[in-house]
């Protein structure tokens, strides 16, 4: 009987598995001199890169900090003087506020805890104030005006 037969299934696991490590330390070998071989012939392109990160960084954190960063919108307040002239009441842009959302008469109802024939009553009156004779036309002049976003 020769000598390769005679081998175990284990026994070739195991010599390949030995070339696989003596192989893998080889290549990481190469690696390493080539590495060691661009650390030192480009040397200074990896300063000018870390110098150039470190400006990076500190021209981000500088710009946030002078040009404010998070800055928060300013409040929606409703143009007070245009609702004062118009004679908007307050109940009445609430409603207002709800026919820009899109909704109907039976849902603002709900929302505002009112009678559906309430809410087209703040209707009727808004139409009268804004000059409309439909909400899509009370909204478009409600913003016009700034009363709603």
């Amino acid at each position: 009987m020769n000598r390769r037969s005679a081998r175990t299934p284990a026994a070739r696991w195991k010599r390949t598995a030995l070339y696989g490590a003596a192989l893998a330390l080889a290549a990481l070998a190469l690696q390493w001199l080539d590495y060691q071989r661009l650390a030192r012939t480009h040397w200074d392109d990896f300063y000018i890169g870390l110098i150039a990160l470190s400006f990076l960084a500190l021209g981000m954190f500088v710009g946030a900090h002078l040009f404010g960063g998070r800055r928060l919108p300013a409040p929606f307040d409703g143009n007070p003087q245009a609702r004062d002239s118009l004679g908007i009441s307050e109940r009445e842009r609430t409603v207002l506020l709800e026919l820009a959302a899109g909704r109907s008469n039976k849902e603002i109802a709900r929302e505002l805890h009112i009678a559906p024939s309430t809410v087209k009553t703040h209707v009727a009156r808004l139409y009268e104030k804004l000059g409309a004779r439909r909400r899509t036309e009370a909204v478009r002049r409600a913003r016009e005006l700034g009363l709603v976003p």
